[in-house]
């Protein structure tokens, strides 16, 4: 599975470093980075990840809204959402809008590995 492109969106830096960090130690691609829903559709479009790692609550656009507009463009699209504890009613809403997992916060590299491998395998 290696090799494959990751975009990770995130509104906290500090986070899209840690997910790039252990993307990239896995051997991913990390080939974009947006810290909202808004500039997520405009880089997906960009870039046409194999892979979105998606955070639920950012400004402008949250993660539930970013999904339903990327699947409008593209159904096929692997998006897994990263929620943070107590959140499970938009986790369970953004699997509705065609999210295929979600890892939480805080994060267990191991875990957004396997759901990566699962997403894209």
């Amino acid at each position: 599975m290696a090799g494959k492109n990751i975009l990770i969106v995130d509104d906290a830096a500090f986070m899209r470093m840690m997910i790039k960090d252990i993307l990239t130690k896995n051997g991913y691609n990390v080939i974009g980075e947006a810290e909202n829903g808004m500039k997520a559709v405009e880089r997906f479009n960009e870039h046409q990840p194999d892979l979105v790692i998606m955070d639920i609550t950012m400004p402008e656009m949250d993660g539930i809204q970013a999904v339903k507009k990327i699947k409008e463009l593209s159904p096929e699209a692997s998006i897994i959402m990263c929620s943070a504890m107590g959140q499970q009613a938009m986790v369970i809403e953004s699997i509705q809008a065609g999210a295929k997992d979600f890892v939480v916060k805080p994060f267990q590299a191991d875990r957004v590995i396997e759901a990566v491998a699962k997403a894209l395998g």
